[in-house]
C-alpha cells in the first residue's frame, strides 16, 4: 500500500477545512433574512419576471407619497390646478411628522412644485401633508355639489382620491390612510405587486419621472417678508447607478426598509423591411421590509435584467396570468 506523506495529509485536511468553511458561508448567506416580499416587472407590459410573496399585505412607509404626488399631478394635468400655486403650511402638518429637516414653520408659503420636490426627493412628511391639504381643499370644493359630507377634511378627501386611484389601477390589496405613510394605529397597507402597479403608472408620467430622478434640488419658501432656501437631497442611494432613475424609499418602524427602483436600458430597435420596431426596456423593482434595501435592491435589479434578457430571447411571450396590471391600466 502506498504511503501518503504528512505534507499531503495536511494539505487534504486544510482543503477539507476550506470546503467546510465555504459551506458554512453559503449556508449563512442562503439563510440570511431577505425582503419580506418583492417583485420585478417589465414596465412596458407589466410582465412579472421575479417575485416572492408579492401579494402579502405590509405597511409601506413613505412609498405612500407616490400616491399623494400622483393625485396632485393628475389634478394639475387635468387643468384644474397649477403647480405654481402657493400653499400655506398648516399647523396640523406637524402632528406626527417626526422630523422637520427642512425647518418648516406653520404659516410658511411654498409652491406646490417645491412641495413635490420636498416630498418625493427628500421624503418630507410636512410637505406631503401640505400637498394633500391644498389639493384636497380644491378637490373638495369641486365635489361640494356631490353631497360630500361637510365633516370631510381636505386631507381626508385627498387620501380618498389616493384610494380611488388605487382601485382604478387594480390595487385591490391597498388601503391608504394618510398622505405621508407614517405609522397609523389603524395600519395602512399595500403589497409589492400593488406598489409595482402604482410605480408603473407614475413612471409613465414625464413630470413624475423628472421629480424622482433628481439627486438634489434647491427649493424656496416664504416666512413673512423673508425668502428661505433649502437644498433637498434624494434618499435613494442607488439613484444614477446602473441607469437607475427612480423611484422612492420608505421606512418606518412597522414598515421596515422599503424601496422601489426603476431602471431603463436603451430601447431595442429591430428593422423589418420598411418597418422599425422599437421596444422600450425598463424594469421596476419593489421590495418591502428588507434588512438591506439598497444592497438587496441592486441584486434584484441585476437578476431582473438577466431574466429579462432570457425572456426577450424567447420572444417576450407573456402568459396573461403573469401580467400584473389589468389591460389599459398603468400606461
Amino acid at each position: 500500500m502506498q504511503r501518503i506523506s504528512p505534507a499531503v495529509i495536511v494539505s487534504i485536511r486544510n482543503f477539507s477545512l476550506i470546503v467546510a468553511g465555504l459551506g458554512l458561508l453559503f449556508a449563512s448567506v442562503s439563510s440570511a433574512k431577505a425582503a419580506e416580499s418583492y417583485i420585478t416587472i417589465d414596465a412596458t407590459t407589466s410582465y412579472v419576471l421575479d417575485k416572492s410573496q408579492p401579494d402579502k399585505k405590509h405597511q409601506i412607509g413613505s412609498l405612500t407619497k407616490i400616491a399623494t404626488a400622483m393625485v396632485v399631478l393628475d389634478w394639475a394635468a387635468s387643468g384644474s390646478g397649477d403647480l405654481a400655486q402657493v400653499a400655506i403650511i398648516p399647523e396640523s402638518a406637524f402632528v406626527g411628522a417626526n422630523t422637520n429637516n427642512i425647518g418648516f414653520q406653520p404659516g410658511d408659503t411654498i409652491t406646490l412644485r417645491d412641495l413635490l420636490y420636498a416630498a418625493l426627493v427628500q421624503s418630507d412628511n410636512i410637505a406631503a401633508y401640505t400637498l394633500a391639504n391644498h389639493v384636497g381643499t380644491a378637490l373638495l370644493g369641486t365635489a361640494a355639489n356631490g353631497g360630500q359630507s361637510s365633516r370631510t377634511t381636505p386631507v381626508n378627501y385627498c387620501v380618498l382620491q389616493m384610494n380611488v386611484l388605487a382601485k382604478r389601477l387594480g390595487m385591490n390589496r391597498t388601503r391608504f390612510l394618510n398622505p405621508h405613510g407614517q405609522d397609523d394605529k389603524e395600519r395602512p397597507y399595500s403589497t409589492a405587486a400593488d406598489m409595482a402597479r402604482l410605480a408603473r403608472y407614475a413612471m409613465n408620467k414625464a413630470g413624475f419621472r423628472f421629480y424622482v430622478s433628481q439627486k438634489e434640488r434647491e427649493i424656496s419658501f416664504g416666512r413673512g417678508p423673508r425668502r428661505l432656501r433649502y437644498l433637498v437631497r434624494n434618499t435613494n442611494e442607488l439613484l444614477g447607478i446602473n441607469a437607475i432613475d427612480g423611484v422612492k424609499t420608505g421606512q418606518t418602524e412597522r414598515a421596515g426598509q422599503c424601496l422601489i427602483l426603476s431602471a431603463a436600458q436603451p430601447a431595442e430597435i429591430v428593422r423589418q423591411g420598411e418597418t422599425t420596431l422599437v421596444t422600450p426596456r425598463r424594469l421596476i423593482v419593489v421590495l418591502l421590509d428588507s434588512p438591506n434595501r439598497f444592497g438587496e435592491g441592486a441584486q434584484l435589479l441585476e437578476r431582473g435584467w438577466q431574466l429579462y434578457a432570457q425572456w426577450a430571447a424567447g420572444g417576450r411571450i407573456a402568459d396573461p396570468k403573469e401580467l400584473l396590471a389589468p389591460a389599459g391600466n398603468g400606461r
